[in-house]
């Protein structure tokens, strides 16, 4: 039975590797129901049970009550793309406007992203990509003109900030998501733009009342990292005018934080917090063991939300850290849709927002209901936070705890 899904699976993985997907529909399976006889849960899960999917598929033809069989339905639905499926004759057409030298990696995964969703919906679609060789205003708006010029009225925009700001500059009737930015980023925003991009602003705010001073502040010099460095100085002060706070801006190639943290009395025992990415940040948390720091806590944003922190750091260095995370509304049929292409949407936020972003423009052009209920509130998502801890295997729900410290 694997091997049989790998077979048909294998040209939907080749086909979303490239960021032109054919005009050439893939081929649809339909499933005849020749048993006279009905079916209910009990016999479904039988059919299961005995790896007899086909006939699971020709009695499971409409929604099922029972969540668990209906997930099971849906996500073979959307691997072997039955015509059973389609709900709608009408194709939901998206574009995909892809900056792809700003973007890196995030050029193909968010592209998968949206082809991933689109699978497991069963509708026909029309998914085209338009690259475009910078952010320039008039780059971008010669990409919105051909995008409508094509018939597509939605576009998925994984822009940088100053692309974000570029398009705000521009006057266009197309409905546009942009998963890479947070509104309240942005200074002026256009009536026809979505934003999908997690608040490290609301994040940081939980992130700092956890902390005690003196508050150490690690970063990159990148702008999100300066930026929140501010932010977090500037809470972590409201909540009491006599904290302290200490911030250090790490270049891009320094590995070695001796001058930073050896015999510095005025760290030890304060609360730290990594403005940096996954690998930096094992880096950090290690020397703050070597050289005794004592941490209190350490303390990090979505940024290092990831499985590599569980195995690049030992326990001892992770066994205080806090992490705020909203990446937690989940769909597994779209998650493993994902998995299947290679592509992460449980923790990568960028893959994950352009997925919630889908999701809703799927929402509005079908009128269907969505698969994730995030609000969208002035034209921003709305995500929850919660706080987590990396324990000895994964991510565990943190328990706030009180702290005394003696002067």
């Amino acid at each position: 039975m694997n091997k049989l899904l790998l077979l048909l699976v294998l040209p939907m993985v080749l086909l979303a590797k490239s960021f032109l997907i054919s005009n050439i529909p893939l081929p649809k399976t339909y499933i005849q129901n020749l048993d006279p006889y009905e079916c209910d849960e009990i016999c479904l899960q039988e059919y299961l049970d005995n790896e007899q999917i086909f006939s699971f598929l020709a009695h499971a033809n409409k929604k099922l009550e029972n969540e668990k069989l209906d997930e099971i339905r849906v996500m073979h639905i959307a691997i072997l793309n039955l015509g059973a499926s389609v709900l709608s004759t009408e194709n939901v057409k998206i574009a995909l406007l892809l900056p792809y030298k700003h973007i890196g990696k995030y050029a193909s995964s968010t592209t998968n992203a949206v082809f991933a969703y689109l699978m497991t919906k069963g509708h026909p679609f029309d998914f085209k990509s338009y690259k475009i060789e910078s952010e320039a205003s008039d780059v971008i708006a010669t990409a919105l003109e051909n995008i409508k010029n094509d018939g597509f009225s939605y576009v998925i925009a994984p822009l940088t900030h100053i692309g974000a700001e570029n398009l705000m500059t521009l006057q266009s009737d197309l409905n546009i998501y942009i998963p890479t930015v947070n509104k309240n980023s942005l200074e002026n925003v256009a009536n026809n733009v979505v934003f999908g991009a997690i608040d490290y602003q609301a994040q940081s705010e939980l992130l700092v009342q956890e902390a005690v001073t003196p508050l150490v502040i690690f970063s990159d010099n990148s702008r999100t990292g300066e930026r929140l460095s501010s932010y977090q100085q500037e809470s972590f002060t409201l909540l009491n005018p006599e904290n302290k706070t200490i911030r250090y801006t790490l270049p891009r190639r320094k590995t070695n934080l001796e001058e930073y943290l050896k015999e510095n009395e005025d760290i030890v025992e304060g609360s730290f917090i990594l403005n940096t990415p996954i690998i930096k940040s094992g880096m950090i948390m290690s020397q703050l063991t070597l050289y005794d720091t004592n941490a209190t806590n350490v303390l990090s944003t979505q940024i290092n939300y990831n499985p590599l922190i569980l195995s690049m750091t030992q326990y001892v260095d992770r066994e205080n850290m806090v992490v705020a995370n909203s990446i937690i509304e989940k769909n597994s049929v779209i998650t493993e849709a994902n998995a299947l292409l290679n592509n992460d949407i449980a923790y990568d936020w960028i893959n994950y927002t352009t997925t919630v972003g889908m999701d809703y423009f799927f929402s509005r052009i079908t009128y269907e209901q969505r698969e994730y209920n995030i609000p969208v509130v002035d034209q921003q998502l709305q995500y929850s936070i919660e706080l987590l801890q990396p324990s000895i295997s994964k991510f565990i729900p943190y328990k706030h705890q009180e702290r005394l410290k003696e002067f």
